[in-house]
């Protein structure tokens, strides 16, 4: 025989359901939709969101995350992945969402501070323990004999931010501009040994695999491979990179329809919190408090860092130029093949 239900949450929050034989709540399920390298920050964000959620509503949670390349993730949302929340690597993936199919406000950004991006990241290199192939710059990654490993832009956010990182480096040498941008660019996917759809399978081609001279990655999972296999790499930090900035927003049409709406909203202004700020840092992505920044800061090596705004003129305008069916990319991956 079932109890009645007892205590209900404010704003739509599922009520708990209290079972008289057993008198266990029963936990409201929660999916994060992220992008590849998110599952140890995600892991670590939900154990302390769950406690302090719990403290102060009494509701448990069943979390449940998915994690694959930003632009496959973002795919599979509109395909029917019911996400309450998507912490993707790129606010494009978020736009489609809007724009294809209303799961969320056009203006889903201004609902949060920065953009509603609670963290920041940037492209660094990994290289193998040593740098036996003197890697020191985005210039010494096209030398003869270099192989690189970076994901597929087609379907990984961290690719475009490796792919726009590059072009930006090369526009600000001397004599630079799109021309030679993108001829670099070309040299760089020609020394490709391995596009996964991924970073965290880029990341496995590398480290796990062996495969490769360098891996263009986020600054998070460099550090991440530095702290499980100790010894083995070094984290080759360029002079200019960009400032990537994966944001989050709350899949409102999805929230709503399974009564989350006001759990969504909390735990995403969680990783605003001191705490969750602590948490992105130890997990070596840059905290946008500046406290927090200021304690990790021999973690994160100052470096120049461009916007996507600045150089590119926002991602809209990068998705079309750059990403899109026969877009500057495949135009690339094109000639590389003739070649």
């Amino acid at each position: 025989m079932q109890m009645s239900i007892v205590q209900t949450l404010k704003l739509g929050v599922l009520a708990i359901a209290i079972s008289a034989s057993s008198f266990g709540v029963i936990a409201q399920d929660f999916l994060n939709v992220s992008y590849d390298p998110t599952r140890e920050l995600y892991e670590e964000i939900n154990k302390n969101f769950s406690k302090y959620w719990e403290s102060r509503t009494g509701q448990k949670i069943n979390f449940k995350q998915s994690h694959g390349g930003s632009g496959k993730q973002s795919r599979a949302v509109l395909d029917g992945l019911e996400a309450d929340v998507v912490t993707l690597a790129l606010a494009a993936d978020i736009d489609v969402l809007a724009k294809k199919a209303q799961l969320l406000p056009t203006d889903w950004q201004k609902k949060l501070p920065h953009n509603s991006t609670p963290y920041t990241s940037t492209i660094v290199f990994l290289v193998r323990k040593a740098n036996p192939k003197g890697i020191q710059d985005w210039d010494d990654l096209v030398k003869p004999g270099v192989a690189i490993i970076t994901p597929n832009p087609k379907t990984s956010g961290g690719a475009r931010w490796n792919y726009l990182a590059a072009w930006a480096w090369a526009k600000h040498q001397k004599g630079g501009n799109d021309a030679k941008a993108r001829d670099f660019v070309r040299q760089i996917y020609k020394q490709t040994k391995v596009l996964d759809s991924g970073a965290r399978g880029a990341t496995t081609t590398f480290a796990e695999r062996g495969i490769g001279d360098v891996l263009l990655t986020w600054e998070n999972e460099a550090h991440l491979a530095l702290r499980e296999q100790p010894g083995k790499f070094e984290i080759v930090t360029p002079s200019l990179s960009i400032l990537a900035e994966p944001p989050v927003a709350i899949v409102e049409k999805n929230a709503q329809a399974k009564g989350n709406s006001y759990l969504a909203k909390g735990y995403l202004n969680f990783l605003y919190s001191p705490l969750g700020q602590e948490v992105a840092a130890k997990n070596y992505y840059r905290p946008r408090n500046k406290a927090v920044l200021k304690k990790y800061q021999q973690t994160f090596k100052p470096l120049k860092l461009v916007t996507i705004e600045q150089e590119f003129g926002g991602w809209t305008k990068v998705q079309q130029t750059h990403f899109e069916n026969g877009g500057i990319f495949d135009q690339i991956v094109k000639a590389n093949q003739a070649k």
